[in-house]
């Protein structure tokens, strides 16, 4: 008689909801094996039987050949009793248990469904929510584990027998698929109009949609994570009336285009960003402008970037037509259905009540939302992708870590504010929360905490939090310890944190870490920002930053660019002359007084802010006076540079470098990086007639050139090789592309962020890496030892 026999397979990673479990099935029925699989809270679990052989080639290649949207981080497999028995059989999923298995992220739709969407001949022609084992939504419908149906906002809606012929049949698709529905039995779109909102008539919502977009309209859009706000981008007015009613400022708008040939003429796609664009997450893509291209007045004034997202869900292929559909707007604006400030809407009646305002109509449906999810914004950098937002499509996707950490929570910081869930050797950083100024993004930050930790199983005993003693994400950690050890992290070395987990690095070195922002609780109470660390995870030694100048009227100076100019003049000796953009921007008797302020030093906190500094030379070369939204100033700084001519930007400024070698306390003096020659060199040209863009480009140049002089000297004086980039003043491409050119060509190994924001959203990363590095054993435990943010031998 041939031997027989049975293993019992256990496979970890993304493999619910991607189609693994008939997968299995195929491989195991086409092996001739007998068994059966299921889901369950730790992830696939198979027992196969056979001939050994058959049973061993099961195994082998299990992982290297699984579906597409599967990641398999483990393949564990063991010997078990023969069962005996015939067939293979999908089996009921087994809940209970702590949860281990991975959530995949929605993905856009694919090129299968979207062929049938558009055939005629097919039951699911026009259906707005069609959907198979390779797309759809995933995690914004997960309300718990394991991935059943039963588990998401699909419950509701009974499969017709079609559907479930169609789920239950292994040659299929749509096989346990679970969103699988179609026009009889799934969800139900609906046009709502007027006051109060009634149902539209008509047969084709999307068509009277298309309608009211093509007339001027502004539409919210109900999507994967949240409602839209839509408008014809090639309407101007309507874009004004959506940009007034959102209380959006200045700010970009996100484009969605029908497809590629829509944007080619407005912007530049490289083959990075077109495979960004056309891939199964569809983010928005930040994409440089053509020069001469349509100007689309209003849509992202004064940047030099567009950002433009394809469809990503059937309603969004049938908002902006299908072949042969009557004309209507092929560029749509879709920005997130909020004001700004608050969190994406997602509840149905919530829309119609915050959105009541900004919308004259809704595209809604009633299959719900269960987790808030905004669209992720990537751009190139050196033909590499460098994440700005990481949400929809990428969260809750975990992150590798260099070493095991203890079950820790990390809440980030107040601004672009993304959580992180860590234990092992995964980190699960939330999806984009919002700015925690707002009692609506507080709420939302706790549903989010409690719902990651649900689908993650993680449960934290351990806490870290941002310094700064006024940050509400702070504050929440402090309410919310019960008991646990609580971690507070310097803002700057969290960022260092952050880049150098996103590259495996273990902590058993240190690195060159260079942290330029807005602002960071220093530790002398001032608000740092132009921060060059030697770090690891335990601590950090400040080895340089930028000359401390006054910040006068805090928030008043960020929105007023003019004022940090006037700062810097008299910091650097340089007289307030009326001919000077920031002295002619700034009124009279606002002048008077803050002069007055910065010689008596009244309410002018210290800063070292290289983003500050960014902003007080876009002022002085006459760019950005005022700005209505973070970091327009050097955004505009950044715009100008890109049209100057690269020959005459080379030279004519440079920083004086201070300080160093003598000791404080114990550690070394900071090298203190003086720009008020920076700043006379810019007053010079700018009296001289020199052109914005010359001015921006030779500023460019001048810092990064300051991070090749600043790296060098850390080389000279620690034998350090490794140069960490970090802060949201290095999702500046043009500066970006410049620092990691001259350290490269200087030997340095150079660390930037890609999977990561370089901005504060990556901040929790690197909180939880310190907070795990200063509590556990690990590779540097029982070399240091920390007090406050230094270094210090043992």
């Amino acid at each position: 008689m041939e031997a027989v026999q049975r293993r019992r397979v256990t496979v970890r990673g993304v493999v619910q909801g991607v189609g693994f479990r008939p997968y299995v099935y195929t491989r195991a029925t086409g092996l001739g094996l007998a068994g059966h699989v299921t889901n369950t809270p730790e992830g696939v679990v198979a027992e196969v039987e056979g001939a050994p052989a058959a049973v061993f080639a099961f195994c082998e290649r299990l992982a290297a050949e699984a579906p597409p949207l599967a990641v398999v981080d483990a393949v564990d497999h063991c010997e078990v009793p023969v069962a005996g028995g015939a067939g293979f059989t999908i089996v009921a999923s087994r809940a209970g248990g702590p949860a281990r298995t991975l959530v995949s992220p929605d993905v856009a739709t694919c090129a299968d469904c979207l062929a049938e969407l558009a055939d005629p001949a097919d039951r699911r022609h026009r259906h707005p929510f069609i959907t198979c084992t390779h797309c759809g939504p995933r995690f914004t419908i997960v309300t718990g584990l394991p991935y059943d149906r039963a588990h998401t906002t699909m419950a509701r809606f009974p499969m017709c027998a079609d559907c479930a012929r169609e789920y239950a049949d292994p040659t299929d698709r749509r096989f346990h698929a679970q969103p699988v529905a179609c026009p009889a039995c799934g969800p139900r779109l609906r046009l709502l109009v007027g006051t109060p909102p009634r149902e539209a008539s008509g047969a084709d919502p999307v068509a009277e949609a298309r309608r009211m977009l093509a007339d001027g309209a502004i539409l919210a859009v109900k999507g994967l994570g949240g409602y839209h706000l839509a408008c014809d981008a090639a309407h101007p007015g309507a874009v004004a009336e959506l940009r007034r009613r959102k209380a959006r400022g200045d700010k970009p708008f996100a484009l969605m285009a029908r497809d590629l040939n829509d944007v080619e003429d407005l912007v530049r796609i490289g083959p990075e960003e077109r495979a960004l664009l056309t891939g199964g997450v569809r983010p928005v893509v930040l994409l440089r402008r053509r020069s001469g291209g349509p100007p689309l007045p209003g849509v992202a004034p004064g940047s030099p970037d567009l950002g433009v997202m394809l469809p990503y869900t059937p309603v969004h292929h049938l908002l902006l037509g299908l072949d042969g559909d009557p004309p209507g707007p092929r560029l749509l604006v879709m920005t997130s259905g909020n004001l700004s400030g608050e969190p994406i809407v997602t509840d149905d009646a919530e829309a119609l009540d915050r959105l009541g305002h900004l919308a004259d109509a809704w595209l809604t449906h009633d299959r719900p939302i269960h987790v808030p999810c905004d669209d992720s914004v990537v751009r190139v950098c050196d033909g590499e992708p460098m994440t700005v937002r990481r949400s929809r499509g990428y969260a809750p996707l975990p992150l590798a870590l260099p070493w095991p950490v203890p079950p820790t929570l990390a809440t980030g910081g107040d601004l672009k504010n993304a959580f992180c869930l860590g234990e092992g050797r995964r980190a699960w950083l939330s999806a984009h929360i919002g700015d925690m100024d707002d009692l609506a993004t507080q709420y939302a930050f706790e549903g989010a905490e409690r719902q990651l930790e649900s689908i993650t199983g993680v449960t934290p005993g351990l806490l870290a939090s941002d310094r700064h003693p006024g940050y509400r994400s702070g504050r929440w950690a402090r309410r919310n310890a019960g008991g646990r050890p609580l971690v507070q992290v310097q803002h700057h070395h969290a960022h260092i944190a952050s880049a150098m987990a996103e590259h495996g690095l273990d902590g058993s070195g240190r690195v060159i870490g260079f942290a330029f922002d807005g602002t960071g609780y220093g530790d002398d109470g001032a608000v740092w920002g132009g921060e060059v660390l030697l770090a690891d995870y335990t601590g950090y030694e400040r080895f340089a930053h930028l000359g401390y100048v006054p910040l006068p009227g805090g928030d008043a100076a960020v929105l007023r660019p003019y004022r940090m100019a006037l700062a810097h003049l008299r910091a650097a000796g340089i007289a307030w002359s009326p001919d000077l953009p920031c002295v002619a921007a700034c009124p009279p008797d606002e002048l008077r007084v803050l002069g007055r302020q910065l010689d008596r030093n009244l309410n002018c906190a210290r800063t070292s802010s290289m983003g500050r500094l960014f902003d007080a030379v876009s002022s002085l070369a006459g760019i950005r006076q005022r700005v209505g939204y973070e970091a327009q100033a050097a955004v505009e700084l950044e715009a100008a540079a890109l049209s100057a001519a690269p020959a005459g930007a080379a030279g004519g400024y440079a920083f004086a470098l201070s300080g160093g070698p003598a000791r404080t306390r114990g550690a070394a003096a900071p090298v203190t990086a003086d720009p008020a020659p920076v700043l006379a060199a810019v007053v010079a040209d700018v009296r001289a007639g020199a052109p914005r863009a010359l001015i921006a480009a030779r500023f460019h140049t001048a810092v990064a050139a300051l991070v090749a002089a600043l790296a060098t000297l850390a080389r000279e004086r620690h034998d350090l090789h490794t140069v960490a980039l970090s802060g949201g003043v290095f999702a500046n491409t043009l500066l970006s592309t410049a620092c990691s050119r001259a350290l490269r060509e200087r030997g340095f190994t150079v660390l930037r962020h890609h999977r990561i924001p370089p901005n504060d959203g990556g901040l929790a990363l690197g909180q939880l890496m310190v907070a795990a590095a200063r509590t556990t054993q690990h590779p540097q435990r029982g070399e240091v030892h920390v007090s406050g943010g230094t270094r210090q031998s043992a």
